[in-house]
């Protein structure tokens, strides 16, 4: 049995036929396009960024001077001071540990530790100088980085110097 259309429904099926007819014939532009969309053109490369340069500071200058000198004053006596504890450590060598000669060697060793201490003391001042730059937003300070790679410099070889020397002698 085949059931006809009810009459109420009639005008609401031919709205539908229109409202679909009028969809298909719209215009295709209003789709957006599959090609390259002008932010895909632009690429993935990081785009340039300008660095501040740093204004001159004079107190600045002033201060990484007087580490200059402070860290030249440490590596003269770290010099002088392992030359002294190297010769000590030679004599240690066959010597029992706790003997006087490996107590000598010790405390040299003791007073290299002591300089490599205020080296390590003066990177960290300088560390503290580049964070409150920092901190003020202010660039990076050239001379202050500069004198900081050469004060971690100096730290790290006397801490390899002293290692080499306490590694050549008995151990406790």
């Amino acid at each position: 049995m085949k059931h006809a259309p009810s009459p109420r429904l009639a005008p609401f099926a031919a709205v539908l036929v229109a409202l679909a007819t009028a969809a298909c014939s719209a215009d295709t532009n209003s789709y957006p396009s599959l090609g390259l969309r002008p932010v895909e053109k632009l690429g993935f490369a990081e785009p340039e960024v300008k660095t501040a340069v740093a204004a001159p500071d004079p107190a600045l200058d002033k201060d990484i001077a007087a580490i200059t000198g402070k860290l030249a004053a440490i590596s003269t006596g770290f010099a002088r001071d392992a030359g002294k504890a190297e010769t000590l450590a030679q004599s240690a060598r066959g010597a029992a540990v706790g003997s006087d000669a490996w107590i000598a060697a010790q405390s040299a060793l003791a007073g290299l530790d002591d300089w490599r201490a205020q080296s390590s003391s003066l990177v960290t001042d300088i560390e503290a100088r580049a964070t409150d730059r920092a901190a003020k937003l202010q660039p990076d300070y050239p001379a202050l980085a500069a004198i900081r790679a050469k004060a971690q410099a100096e730290t790290d070889r006397q801490t390899a110097t002293i290692a080499r020397i306490q590694a050549s002698m008995p151990s406790a």
